[in-house]
């Protein structure tokens, strides 16, 4: 097997950036030249959304094909099953080099336990109990990669080359960590808001590194990526390389020069920051209530438009560091021979809300920004374009494998994006179903929460358990999502219908991934 029959593939993913939040999204403000270049040369999806908008389950839809109820991953905290297939090891298997820099998260972190523990109730063990090897989900623990150099095993869910980056931002530390170590660095002395050369007052979750900016997790992952790509001169196999940046989730904690390159006054308020949410569900109300004040490290909270505009120009520079270093990756294929024969796909994991009805963050909000995604696919011999078609983070594992010729195997449950690339007024798919479990409550929303959402063209239907109330938008004059329907009279036989419509999604995704083998 050569590139000359079968194409590379280059998977470029960033965590928490939404669909708008990059200049080919449309941002006025945002500088991403090499991002858009990318964008103009390849098939844009302008109606990409995740399967869940939270980062372990939708890596691991992105990686397999397959809902987070059906994989396993269902909330953070799960680590994916390791006997998971991922469309990485149907090209392992067909004779591909397989390459990971960067932000994994498919296995924890090491975050948590006592306050997971306190969330969950205690019934006696699992309801599975399998029998694996000691240390099997801990390859991504962040305690251990501090300690030493973890060699990940091969076949690490197909990957066999893996440089990984654990955690956000500055404070990264995987063989990232162990990398600055060998560079002299103490990670200690530089790592963390204890030591910012600046510090945003009103959000802990922004400052300044004091990390260099040639040390910073963007840098190391784009040279490790070009390092990856400059040594195949012996190896004339295909490759997939999943290059994953851990930016620009927040703490929006950039180098300097970066950490300035946008200025707060300059960055626009969107449109819908003034929702009263007068209509909207108990949780949202509650992060109204208390605006100003945030609730946490991760918890989603209703921002000042101060702080908003803070934080956005801080992470538009995050972003901006990343569309560098994706222009020297690109660059690197140039120079190697292997743009006209290698797929390129850029994607995040989920978004976030960044001010959008004036809230921050992610869990338990279906709006647009935590549900849409950019997602470009740049195929060699296919036309340049724009599609608005719906898509999901399902179906980029089967239109790589559609790609580069490989059959898809059993359970896969997202749809090639092959005949859009062609035809990009056609449709995939009449609606699509967006999931999202949590073990933990919030203000006006009590635990374990579990919600569905249903996106058509034209609406949004999203439902959750054990609630009486739930979230209507008719998408077609209510574009922003700012009219609640679910209790009006004039809407009930949308809602009926879009129920209805719901119930046959799930019901539709399903797990089917292990064949019978007798009648009985």
């Amino acid at each position: 097997m050569n590139n000359q029959d079968t194409p590379n593939i280059l998977l470029i993913m960033t965590d928490e950036q939404r669909a708008d939040h990059v200049g080919f999204g449309g941002h006025p403000l945002l500088h991403t030249p090499n991002l858009d270049a990318l964008a103009a040369g390849g098939m844009r999806f302008d109606r990409a959304f995740v399967a869940n908008p939270i980062c372990m389950p939708n890596r691991s839809s992105i990686l397999t094909g397959r809902v987070p109820s059906v994989h396993g991953t269902r909330v953070n905290g799960i680590s994916l099953d390791p006997d998971s297939m991922t469309f990485a090891r149907a090209l392992r298997a067909e004779g591909y080099r397989t390459g990971l820099v960067g932000k994994s998260h498919l296995q924890n972190l090491g975050h948590g336990s006592e306050q997971v523990g306190a969330w969950l109730d205690h019934r006696s063990g699992d309801a599975v109990r399998r029998s694996r090897q000691e240390g099997w989900d801990r390859w991504e623990n962040v305690e251990r990669h501090r300690a030493e150099y973890v060699a990940v095993p091969p076949d690490f869910y197909g990957f066999d080359h893996v440089r990984l980056t654990g955690g956000n931002s500055a404070s990264a530390t995987g063989h990232y960590y162990q990398w600055l170590l060998e560079q002299g660095v103490d990670p200690a002395r530089l790592q963390g808001r204890a030591n910012a050369s600046r510090a945003y007052a009103s959000w802990e979750q922004v400052w300044q590194t004091a990390m260099p900016e040639d040390l910073y997790p963007t840098n190391y992952i784009a040279d490790e990526c070009v390092d990856f790509l400059e040594h195949r001169s012996t190896d004339d196999r295909p490759f997939l390389l999943w290059c994953s940046f851990p930016d620009p989730h927040h703490p929006f904690a950039p180098p300097e020069r970066l950490y300035d390159m946008y200025a707060p006054d300059d960055v626009p308020v969107p449109e819908s920051f003034g929702d009263t949410h007068e209509r909207s569900l108990p949780h949202y109300r509650a992060m109204v209530a208390r605006r100003g004040q945030p609730q946490g490290p991760f918890t989603g909270w209703a921002v000042t438009e101060e702080q908003y505009r803070v934080a956005a120009a801080v992470q538009f520079g995050m972003i901006t560091m990343i569309d560098e270093a994706v222009g020297r990756i690109l660059a690197a294929l140039r120079r190697q021979g292997l743009d006209q024969s290698t797929v390129v796909i850029v994607t995040s994991d989920h978004g976030d809300m960044f001010g959008d009805h004036g809230l921050m963050l992610k869990h338990a909000m279906h709006y647009e920004a935590c549900t849409r995604v950019p997602l470009v696919v740049r195929a060699p011999g296919y036309p340049a374009g724009a599609c608005d078609s719906l898509v999901s983070s399902l179906d980029i594992a089967s239109t790589i494998l559609d790609l580069c010729g490989c059959d898809a195997y059993r359970g896969m449950q997202g749809r090639s994006l092959v005949p859009l690339l062609t035809e990009p007024a056609g449709r995939l798919r009449e609606s699509l179903l967006v999931e999202e479990d949590e073990v933990f409550g919030l203000s006006g929303l009590p635990g374990p929460i579990r919600m569905r959402t249903l996106i058509t063209e034209h609406a949004r239907l999203t439902t959750y358990a054990g609630q009486q109330g739930g979230e209507l938008f008719d998408l077609d004059s209510d574009a922003l999502e700012m009219n609640n329907l679910w209790d009006r009279d004039r809407a009930r036989s949308m809602r009926a219908e879009l129920a209805e419509r719901l119930n046959q999604s799930i019901l539709s995704y399903m797990d089917d991934g292990v064949a019978p083998t007798h009648t009985a």
